[in-house]
């Protein structure tokens, strides 16, 4: 019962994560300006999480250096964040959270190149098969240059988040209760995009009920749901399955882009879409993969080697 529990919960977290556009076009097409979404967004988000501690009875104390760090992971997480809802701009919502799936890749290759970590022939097949399905992705819809800043923002999240995974694993607070860690990257993340909306003329007001309903529901379900459901999911099936459940998030920002705000879905898109779910896919498993080939069977694992277990997939 705890496996299938597991089970739903990991793709309950990552289908909970791809509604991110659902909720958030509305407001930008409404005229809310990111800086105020993102504030309201990680407000909510931290209040939700930290009664979620509290009731936990789990405690809020940190350290100056725990602090520091949490401060500057806090940037790199502000940096995916914004990227991500800047490429909407400029990509259909499908295509951006397509690309923003591609951290993992990132993870990979810079723990290659800054920690020597060596790279399997899987992750090297799984490397060129993303680099396709980008191709793919930016070949869809418009051509030019609009096109290709979307796409270099879509990459500029997925990178930032990759780094932000590095960032924790080698950091002081590599240790720290998920929900915490998360609580205060949420709780500085609000003061930061707070500051950056009243330095463009103040925080808008949220108005009317639709404006409220959809900024509560992106505090809630992609966000706290999504991460609260992950901690879950991790502790009854391992990192490993709960990574690979993450292909859901491309697929359900897919189908809400097509279905809800009439997205193209081409031949183009469908391929990309394939290839980087494949290729992300690869380089969770590449580790359980590695020592099937070497050992001649195939083992099953718990873990992701070298990447923290509370923040896999991306939320």
């Amino acid at each position: 019962m705890h496996y299938w529990n597991g089970l739903l919960c990991g793709i309950l977290t990552s289908a909970t994560f791809g509604t991110i556009p659902l909720f958030t076009l509305p407001l930008m097409r409404g005229g809310m300006q990111l800086p105020t979404i993102l504030f309201y967004r990680f407000a909510l988000s931290a209040l939700l999480l930290g009664v979620a501690v509290a009731l936990t009875r789990k405690t809020f104390r940190i350290s100056g250096k725990e602090c520091g760090t949490l401060g500057y992971l806090s940037l790199l997480y502000i940096g995916s964040a914004l990227f991500l809802f800047w490429s909407y701009d400029y990509l259909a919502s499908g295509i951006a959270t397509t690309i923003i799936f591609l951290y993992p890749v990132f993870v990979a290759v810079l723990m290659a190149v800054f920690f020597k970590e060596k790279l399997s022939v899987f992750v090297y097949v799984a490397i060129g098969m993303s680099l396709v399905g980008v191709a793919l992705l930016s070949g869809a819809g418009s051509a030019g240059g609009i096109q290709a800043t979307g796409v270099v923002l879509g990459v500029l999240s997925a990178l930032s988040y990759g780094v932000y995974i590095i960032g924790v694993n080698k950091s002081c607070v590599q240790n720290m209760c998920a929900w915490k860690l998360t609580f205060y990257v949420f709780l500085f993340s609000a003061v930061l995009f707070g500051l950056a909306a009243l330095c463009k003329g103040g925080i808008q007001p949220a108005h009317g009920w639709n404006a409220h309903f959809h900024l509560l529901m992106l505090a809630l379900v992609p966000t706290v749901i999504s991460n609260l459901s992950l901690v879950y999911a991790i502790k009854n099936i391992g990192s490993t399955l709960s990574a690979v459940l993450g292909a859901c998030e491309p697929l359900t920002a897919m189908i809400i882009g097509v279905s809800v705000f009439k997205e193209p879905f081409t031949h183009s898109v469908a391929c990309g879409l394939v290839l980087i779910i494949t290729a992300v896919t690869l380089i969770i498993l590449s580790p359980m993969l590695t020592k099937g080939y070497r050992k001649g069977k195939f083992l099953y694992i718990t873990k992701v080697r070298k990447i923290h277990p509370h923040i896999v997939p991306y939320h």
